[in-house]
């Protein structure tokens, strides 16, 4: 029965299988229990112990009820193992030939694609961009990640490189209008001349300075920060560059705080369309407008009827395109 070591060769501690093996031949025991237990010359220390059992517990092998602990049938706990590590191992296979290949079509003998470890500095390749930039940036913004109590800010050198003339356009992803602190970012930086608009679920963060460079960021698995790389001239640049316009060319235009956008038949439509691309709630038009939100929602209704738009999203869409924003 104890030949062959099973749990051992699925990364199991010695320590963690004896416990296991153990629970199964003298039925359930506490802790304390089995650090009493003879084995020659001695049992493991209390600490290694404890160890092993929560490496147990970690897969499901080990139970702990009432300060006891069962040891739990093995087939279906290690065929569940043996399918997520299949898994793991199918995924790991696929995502190796793809990103091979993308290295040997874009780097293989070439400087184009740089990884940054934004770990120690991270705002430090952002502001290269925007201290560099001579005639203009392009950027998709993801909006903040990280949660907590950090408060979003204006890029470092942002507010330097407009105020020098530098020409900014940038889509937002439509998440940022839901976060007060972000959109009072955007809007500061639409005040000094930044043109802004917003699309839902901007995948990823990028910066084009000028069409030198590009730096690439996408959230972290953990959401607390991004993983970037910078993007020499290249057809990849080129890439990247044709994703923002075609962002940019269905995105909603983001106006600065209390501008009226636009040219329809009426003021309410042209204050209503301006709200709602600033990502204002009906409450809140509303109460900017004076009216009730029912108000509000019939007569969004009857512009969404007018240019047949299914969503608000696509009413400003349809309507940025007949000219109305």
């Amino acid at each position: 029965m104890r030949a062959g070591r099973p749990l051992q060769a699925l990364g199991l501690s010695a320590t963690a299988e004896a416990v296991y093996l153990s629970l199964v031949e003298r039925g359930p025991r506490t802790l304390a229990e089995l650090t009493d237990r003879p084995a020659p010359p001695a049992g493991p220390p209390p600490g290694e112990l404890t160890d092993a059992v929560d490496e147990l517990s970690d897969i499901g092998l080990v139970a702990r009820r009432n300060g006891r602990l069962t040891a739990q049938p093995p087939r279906a706990v290690l065929e569940a193992v043996a399918e997520r590590r299949a898994r793991q191992a199918r995924i790991a296979y696929e995502s190796a030939t793809t990103l091979s290949r993308f290295w040997l079509d874009h780097t293989a003998g070439s400087s184009y694609v740089e990884v940054v470890d934004t770990s120690g500095r991270p705002k430090a390749v952002q502001l290269r961009v925007h201290g560099e930039a001579v005639e203009q940036v392009r950027a998709l913004s993801i909006g903040p990640v990280g949660g907590g109590e950090r408060v979003p800010e204006v890029g470092p050198g942002t507010l330097d490189a407009l105020d020098r003339g530098v020409s900014y356009r940038v889509v937002y992803s439509a998440n940022i209008l839901q976060n007060p602190h972000a959109l009072e970012v955007a809007r500061d930086c639409v005040a000094h001349g930044e043109q802004a608009r917003v699309f839902p679920d901007v995948a990823l963060n990028v910066l084009v300075c000028d069409d030198r460079f590009a730096v690439v960021s996408v959230a972290a698995p953990d959401g607390m920060g991004h993983h970037s790389v910078v993007v020499q001239p290249s057809g990849l640049l080129d890439g990247v560059i044709g994703v923002f316009e075609s962002y940019w060319r269905i995105a909603v235009p983001l106006p600065p705080a209390g501008e009226a956008v636009g040219s329809e038949a009426t003021p309410e439509g042209r204050q209503l369309l301006s709200y709602l691309s600033a990502g204002l709630t009906d409450e809140s038009i509303a109460r900017e407008l004076g009216v009730s939100e029912r108000t509000v929602a019939r007569r969004i209704a009857r512009l969404q009827e007018m240019l047949g738009a299914k969503t608000r999203f696509q009413l400003g869409v349809q309507a940025n395109r007949h000219g109305w924003l």
